[in-house]
């Protein structure tokens, strides 16, 4: 056997030690010269054994080099994502070896070009190759193909593409893949679209691709299409395709074919097993999730950090916190609570579970944070009413480095549309438009809904009217707030121009148009949305939209309607539902009614205070004294007051509670005179207090 041959018997075997010891004796045996042929097989050695210094000595000291020489070196530079390396042999090979590249090593150059982002470099190679070759084969055009298009140089990309006579899978591929990553999803899409016309054989990898794409752009139909194609081709055993489907399925929003590509899968591997965890979690199936994993650890396979990432979203969201610090324990004993996103997924279950101080310890152990850690911290003392602690921590952020991101300043506005704080939001409008975020729709929603929270609905509108694009949640934000405010004509109007615009209502949508139809008085408008939402869109109805249909009956005087829809309705009625009921009562003098929904809300809640003075005021009403009488010690022996009711203003950026028990603190301020001039007002203007629901128990 030759010493060519046992070099490269060395080589497929792996076996370092095997092929020092030929080279030992090549030179021992006064081979120092040896042909280029087996230096050539020597450095391809080590070269594919991660030998590169041996590999870089071995050609520095070669008598001769030849092309296959430099371009084995380049290559290899070039796949070990040693760029600049690589693109130097090239440059040393034509400079001072005088030798021509042939096409392998311009496809080493280019690669080094695209990974560096060097668009100068790359478009000088093309020149070279234009000056010297003839024609290019197809290896060396879909390198440039894919060179202009991760570049984002689309129209020199599709110039090289169509400059070829017969473009095969891997060029077709390039182009669609280049449009795809420039975000150019319906263009990339055309093209899929056109080369299936012109005879293409799809593969797995192109088929993963196309499916991205149409999930990116939600194009169901399409996607569905592809499925066919995957069937066909024989594609759906596939672990990379099955995966692209059911993220695909997910994005689209039906978990019920993203289940049912999932189970017709033979021996899905972990991948699959995450992604339709992970897309249970996204829709809101946190116990469909939960079953999953359980079958998963059934079946043998172990999870991966990120199914460990993903499940613990659904433990945060069904509340099953014991389960959930089990899972915790687990990702600890496992060394997976290292990588960051795990803990961020831990933080964002604890903060979601209420556990703001399990929350914060884990903070603090982590060894790693991100903006992510930051964010989901923030976010939870937002979700938990914390705002100061919220704020104090965004103040650490920014003082350890981190820069704010979209998900950062839409925590922020949140808080400053829950207090609401104008002037904190005004200012971190400013920061936003300073930061470029001011395109983002997460962001552009969250200014919106801060705006409309604080009563500035000029601003909210304004900033809704420039918006570049548009969700659910900035539609919902414009009509809730115009509803809250009382501006209920407007809200239907953003209503209608929601409907032309395509845009599917959903629950929160039909919340704010009904508390619309309620402050316009629109009765029949108001029962009409009721029932388009449930017949028309399938949205199931809940207990807050039963409130706001019964407080429209209150409000029109139809009291005994308004309990008739109670009555109708499927569900079990909460406390509100019957609050708003009894309200119309009162405002009617209806107090057999008021009577009854009163006794209703004591029967969900025994230490409602205000419903049992209510109800000691109705029986006094219908001069039922001893009934009286009863509800009177009955809150005397329960010991039961009414909760303070506080508010609060926001003045040169601080904060100012107060509540009537407060008097002496209100008179220490101008706050005292003013409320004193508004009773005046209202008493002149007529107002007359209705003080039968206000009497004092206490004596």
């Amino acid at each position: 056997m030759s010493y060519i041959q046992l070099l490269r018997q060395c080589t497929n075997s792996k076996s370092l030690l095997n092929g020092k010891a030929l080279h030992a004796q090549l030179l021992k045996f006064g081979y120092q010269n040896a042909g280029i042929f087996t230096n050539n097989h020597l450095l391809t050695m080590y070269l594919k054994l991660n030998q590169l210094n041996d590999a870089q000595q071995l050609f520095d000291k070669m008598p001769e080099r030849n092309i296959i020489s430099w371009t084995t070196l380049i290559s290899t530079y070039a796949q070990l994502g040693m760029s600049e390396k690589s693109l130097g042999c090239f440059r040393s090979m034509i400079l001072e070896d005088g030798f021509a590249p042939n096409g392998y090593t311009y496809v080493a150059a280019l690669s080094c070009c695209t990974s560096l982002g060097d668009e100068r470099i790359g478009k000088e190679l093309h020149g070279r190759l234009c000056r010297t070759e003839g024609s290019l084969n197809n290896f060396v055009s879909n390198c440039l193909v894919n060179f202009y298009g991760k570049r984002g140089l689309l129209k020199s990309a599709r110039i090289v593409f169509d400059g070829i006579l017969e473009p095969d899978e891997v060029t077709w591929a390039s182009l669609i893949s280049c449009y795809f990553h420039c975000g150019e999803y319906e263009k990339g899409l055309d093209m899929f679209v056109l080369a299936l016309r012109g005879g293409l054989i799809v593969n797995e990898f192109l088929c993963g691709s196309v499916l991205g794409a149409c999930a990116v752009i939600k194009s169901l139909q399409l996607g569905m299409q592809i499925h066919g194609l995957v069937v066909k081709f024989g594609l759906g055993m596939d672990q990379f395709v099955l995966t692209g489907l059911i993220n695909f399925y997910v994005k689209c929003g039906r978990l019920d074919l993203a289940r049912r590509a999932f189970d017709e899968a033979d021996g899905a591997e972990l991948h699959a097993w995450t992604a339709m965890i992970g897309g249970c979690v996204q829709l809101g199936s946190g116990r469909e999730a939960i079953k999953l994993f359980c079958k998963l650890l059934s079946s043998g396979l172990k999870p991966s950090e990120r199914t460990f990432s993903s499940v613990l979203g659904a433990f945060a969201d069904v509340k099953e916190v014991r389960a959930g610090k089990l899972i915790h324990c687990r990702v600890v004993k496992l060394g997976f609570d290292s990588f960051s996103f795990v803990g961020n997924a831990l933080l964002d279950f604890y903060s979601k579970g209420d556990l703001f101080e399990e929350s914060l310890k884990l903070f603090q152990e982590m060894k790693e944070r991100d903006v992510v850690s930051w964010n989901t911290l923030i976010a939870g003392c937002v979700s938990s009413g914390q705002y100061e602690d919220a704020m104090r921590f965004l103040r650490e952020m920014l003082l350890e480095g981190f820069e704010p991101s979209l998900y950062t300043y839409s925590s922020i506005l949140s808080i400053c549309g829950d207090l609401p704080a104008i002037e904190w939001g005004k200012q971190t409008h400013s920061r936003v438009l300073k930061s470029r975020f001011d395109s983002n729709v997460v962001v552009d929603s969250s200014l919106v809904d801060m705006y409309a929270k604080c009563g500035r609905l000029g601003y909210a509108r304004r900033v809704f009217d420039i918006l570049p694009a548009r969700n659910l949640v900035s539609w919902n934000s414009m009509i809730v707030g115009y509803s809250q405010h009382g501006f209920g004509t407007e809200a239907l109007e953003i209503y209608d121009m929601m409907q032309s615009n395509g845009v599917k209502p959903n629950d929160i949508t039909f919340l704010g148009m009904l508390s619309a139809c309620g402050h316009v008085g629109l009765l029949d408008e108001g029962l009409q949305h009721f029932t388009s939402m449930t017949k028309v869109h399938g949205i199931i109805p809940r207990t807050d939209h039963l409130a706001c249909i019964v407080s429209l009956f209150a409000r029109k005087g139809k009291t005994k309607e308004a309990y008739g829809f109670i009555k109708s309705f499927s569900g079990e009625p909460n406390k509100v539902v019957w609050r708003c009921l009894l309200s119309g009562c009162k405002a009617n003098r209806d107090f057999i009614l008021a009577k009854y929904a009163a006794e209703k809300i004591l029967d969900i809640d025994p230490d409602d205070t205000s419903a049992y003075i209510v109800l000691a005021n109705i029986y006094a009403e219908l001069q039922m004294w001893d009934e009286t009488a009863k509800i009177r010690k009955l809150i005397k022996e329960k010991a039961l007051k009414k909760e303070t009711g506080h508010s609060w203003i926001e003045l040169q950026n601080k904060m100012y509670t107060f509540s009537a028990c407060h008097i002496m603190s209100l008179q220490e301020s101008n706050l005292q005179h003013v409320l004193t001039g508004l009773t005046t007002q209202l008493l002149d203007s007529g107002y007359v207090p209705d003080l039968m629901f206000l009497l004092n128990f206490e004596e």
